[in-house]
C-alpha cells in the first residue's frame, strides 16, 4: 500500500514539473539576426475604369479621379463602420485613356466632343444620396452622376476591403 502511495506521489510530482515547465519563460542563447526591411514609397492612384459597350464588344478605358471625398461619420457603437458614408468625386474626361487595342486612335475617339465631353468641358461628377448596408463591408450606394452636365440617378455596389485585424476597411471598390 505504501509503495502504491509513493508511486502516485512520484507520478503527481513529475506531472506537476511537466506542467510548470510548459508555462516557464524560456531564455534563448541564440542571438537574433538583424532583419532589414526596405520600405517603398507608395503613391495611391485614384482611378476610374469604364467601358463603352456597343453590340458584341466593349472598349475599356480609364481616367483619373479628382477631388475624391469620402466622409465617414464616427460611430460610438460596434455597427458597420461605413454605414452612413458619403462619397463624391470628379473625373476629368480629358484624362481618359483606352486600355487596349489601337490606344491612340481609340483614346482620341473617347475624348471626342459629344461622347463624354461637352462644349463647356464639364467634369463627370458623382455625389451620394443614400447608402444601404447589404452585409458586412458590402453596400449599395445611390447617388446623382452628371455627365456632360446631364444628371441621372445611378446605383453603385461597393465592397470594403480590410486587413484581417482591422475594424475599418482600408480600400473601397465601387462597381456599377
Amino acid at each position: 500500500m505504501k509503495t502504491i502511495k509513493n508511486r502516485i506521489l512520484l507520478v503527481g510530482a513529475l506531472l506537476a514539473i511537466v506542467l510548470v515547465s510548459g508555462f516557464a519563460k524560456s531564455t534563448s542563447t541564440v542571438t537574433p539576426k538583424e532583419i532589414k526591411k526596405e520600405v517603398a514609397e507608395v503613391v495611391e492612384n485614384k482611378t476610374i475604369n469604364m467601358f463603352v459597350t456597343h453590340g458584341h464588344c466593349s472598349t475599356p478605358f480609364g481616367g483619373i479621379v479628382n477631388d475624391l471625398k469620402v466622409d465617414i461619420p464616427v460611430r460610438m457603437d460596434a455597427g458597420n463602420p461605413l454605414e452612413n458614408m458619403r462619397i463624391s468625386f470628379e473625373v476629368d474626361p480629358n484624362s481618359f485613356r483606352v486600355c487596349r487595342g489601337d490606344e491612340a486612335d481609340l483614346t482620341a475617339r473617347i475624348k471626342t466632343k459629344g461622347v463624354f465631353i461637352n462644349g463647356k468641358n464639364d467634369n463627370i461628377t458623382f455625389r451620394t444620396t443614400n447608402v444601404f448596408v447589404m452585409g458586412v463591408d458590402w453596400y449599395q450606394i445611390n447617388g446623382m452622376m452628371s455627365i456632360k452636365g446631364v444628371e441621372r440617378e445611378v446605383k453603385f455596389f461597393a465592397i470594403g476591403i480590410r486587413e484581417f485585424n482591422n475594424a475599418m476597411a482600408s480600400s473601397l471598390v465601387l462597381q456599377g
